[in-house]
């Protein structure tokens, strides 16, 4: 984002960025100094890997007063998400790049959020403490977090969005089209909830595959990684410092005091230009 090439607006269509976090893919339109374009339907037209460009999440970047900037994230089906760790990750390394500093603040619905610069093509963010409490993560009725009354027992952790961990002898025994979806709709979760298959390789590596919120199976799932790490250390069976290894790659998660610490690539694919006929079909 440098130069004229930061703003990703103009007569001739929509621009934006294609990046990924380990395979978790994000389109990224900068929408500072202008109106937000992205509505519900423009989402969805953004979203379809048939029909538009395709995407986990999608990142627009806002302006903001108190940050270096703010950042809404949109799902594929047209929903809104309040936290996304790898879509914050590859904003951040453009905010970082844009600016040439090595740490700077951004606002989420998740609350003001550190990214930091970790070298070696690596970039870190603050994911905030997890919510671990029935009300915040949410659940529909006051309960303990762990175990659910879930066939398999798993435990809760909000970050920013609710996830449900289960800690499985192995991982590619699941099926987790059929399992994920199943829990992600279980009454329990009046907002849905990301559902994790953990296998615990030692107390420092855990092995994750997720399925997230809006129906899909993902490469990787920052927010995610995070919510297994939780769960994993309070139930004794990790470190808080771990390295999950995810479908597309590895992340450092480490559970501090100050918030969850979440380190990995992000990666800039290309830019590219919704065409009109597109967002007049959508109604932006």
């Amino acid at each position: 984002m440098d130069g004229d090439s930061s703003r990703l607006a103009g007569p001739e269509g929509l621009r934006f960025l294609k990046m990924h976090g380990l395979g978790n893919d994000f389109v990224v339109v900068d929408a500072r100094g202008r109106p937000d374009p992205v509505t519900p339907a423009l989402a969805r037209a953004l979203g379809d890997r048939h029909r538009g460009v395709g995407f986990d999440q999608l990142a627009v970047i806002r302006d903001d007063a108190g940050t270096a900037a703010a950042v809404d994230f949109w799902n594929s089906d047209g929903s809104r998400a309040a936290a996304c760790g790898n879509a914050t990750r590859c904003v951040g390394r453009l905010l970082l790049a844009e600016s040439g500093a090595a740490g700077l603040d951004v606002r989420t619905g998740r609350g003001i959020l550190r990214v930091e610069d970790a070298g070696n093509g690596l970039i870190r963010v603050n994911m905030g403490p997890p919510e671990l409490s029935w009300d915040r993560v949410p659940l529909a009725r006051e309960m303990a977090l762990d175990p659910l009354p879930i066939a398999g027992g798993p435990g809760a952790a909000g970050m920013g969005n609710p996830h449900c961990v289960f800690v499985v002898p192995d991982v590619n025994a699941v099926d987790i089209c059929v399992r994920g979806a199943a829990v992600e709709h279980d009454p329990l979760f009046p907002e849905r909830t990301n559902v994790e298959f953990v296998q615990v390789l030692d107390r420092r590596t855990i092995r994750m595959r997720v399925w997230e919120r809006g129906g899909m199976v993902t490469f990787a799932c920052g927010s995610g990684a995070c919510a297994a790490a939780v769960v994993t250390a309070r139930r004794g069976l990790t470190e808080r410092n771990v390295t999950v290894k995810l479908d597309g790659g590895d992340l450092g998660i480490d559970w501090r005091e100050d918030g969850v610490w979440m380190t990995g690539p992000a990666t800039l694919v290309f830019e590219g230009r919704l065409a009109p006929e597109i967002l007049a079909g959508a109604g932006a």
